[in-house]
């Protein structure tokens, strides 16, 4: 099978184009995906990105993402970057300014800024949902869960729920470096799990700098600490704005591990609009058979 190893910030992928190619055993398998983002045993990465047929009016490809521990996600932000990048550079047919990708969140408007090379895609990620019975949370299905304490390991959180099509929790807190990355990695893991949150969540740490600056680490649902997390990018920035953090219909420059995205709120919650660089790293065949017969032990 050809796939092609891509990056968004460090959030690193297997991009496997399926529009006309069903190999067998499937890449989309979750057996097959942990074997693949394996680091040690096989080619690493944070997930395995399929490209099929659009299934959506007007689509021009469908994007189903599927994390490295098997599991499916509905949306990826970096990762949808990747996909456009790969389409508009190999696809002739569909270099064009802008493409729609069909992913679990509904299909979604992608343009490209680049002459020959795709190096820099704006999405448009739609409407950020905001009731628990969307995102989803356990409560009241038309509440908001806005800045609601949570105690974890003695620590309390004040969280915000948001669904960029996947489900976050944002807390805002005031470590920052090594020590934002630290609480990720302590508190990340029990907030992913946590009763509240019935398909688990991906878990945002931010440090807000100033109204247009932030700074986050992601705790990604199926990854762990991820460079950086395209959706949570977003949902950070809608939480800012929601907890007047930050302004509507400004830009907010988000910094990541793995670099910067830069994010903007529709004045009426209607849109997010993300921008950021996509990268390709190699392109290689692989036997999935041999993969799996020498993937790390169960």
């Amino acid at each position: 099978m050809r796939f092609t190893k891509y990056h968004g910030l460090g959030n690193d992928f297997v991009v496997v184009d399926l529009r006309s190619e069903s190999p067998a055993p499937s890449p989309e398998d979750p057996e097959v995906v942990r074997a693949l983002c394996d680091r040690q045993f096989g080619v690493g990465g944070d997930g395995v990105l399929a490209i099929l047929p659009a299934v959506t009016a007007g689509a021009d490809a469908r994007m189903r993402v599927l994390n490295a521990d098997g599991g499916e996600a509905e949306m990826c932000g970096n990762g949808l970057r990747c996909v456009v990048k790969h389409l508009w550079e190999r696809d002739e047919t569909l270099r064009k300014p802008a493409l729609t990708i069909d992913t679990g969140a509904g299909p979604l408007t992608c343009q490209v800024d680049g002459d020959g090379v795709a190096d820099v895609v704006t999405v448009d990620m739609g409407r950020p949902r905001l009731t628990r019975g969307e995102i989803p949370m356990t409560g009241p299905e038309s509440e908001r869960c806005v800045e609601v304490p949570l105690t974890v390991g003695g620590r309390e959180l004040r969280l915000t729920g948001v669904s960029m099509g996947n489900p976050h929790a944002i807390a805002f807190v005031d470590e920052t470096g090594a020590a934002l990355r630290t609480l990720a990695e302590t508190v990340g893991p029990t907030v992913e799990t946590h009763d509240w949150f019935p398909r688990k969540a991906n878990v945002e740490f931010a440090r807000l700098h100033s109204e247009s600056e932030i700074e986050l680490v992601v705790w990604e649902r199926g990854v762990g600490i991820t460079l950086a997390c395209g959706t949570g990018a977003c949902a950070t920035a809608v939480a800012a704005c929601l907890t007047g953090r930050a302004k509507l219909d400004a830009e907010i420059l988000v910094r990541l591990l793995g670099g910067d995205l830069t994010i903007r709120v529709a004045p009426d919650y209607s849109a997010v609009f993300m921008t950021g660089p996509a990268a390709r790293v190699f392109e290689a065949d692989i036997d999935l058979s041999a993969a799996l017969a020498v993937a790390r032990p169960a």
